[in-house]
């Protein structure tokens, strides 16, 4: 058997760089309902998933009635003295 091959690549060309660029948005965003990842971002913190720390810093869009609800549930989440 012979011995495996390595070949070094070294990125596409110029070319097809700014082509891509071109067509590709640099973020693309996605709406789903937020019922779909409740759960999923529940568990990633309940179990501490270290990917989270990635989007820390990450910005979401939520509605005025959502904030409002949130700003309420903190508030009243708080313990008593």
């Amino acid at each position: 058997m012979g011995q495996p091959r390595l070949r070094i690549f070294y990125g596409p060309t110029d070319e097809a760089t700014q082509t891509l660029e071109a067509v590709t948005p640099t973020r693309e965003d996605v709406t789903i309902p937020l019922s779909e990842v409740f759960p999923l971002l529940a568990d990633a913190v309940q179990s501490e998933r270290t990917w989270l720390r990635d989007f820390a810093d990450d910005e979401v869009t939520i509605s005025t009635d959502l904030y409002e609800v949130i700003l309420a549930y903190q508030h009243y989440r708080r313990p008593s003295a």
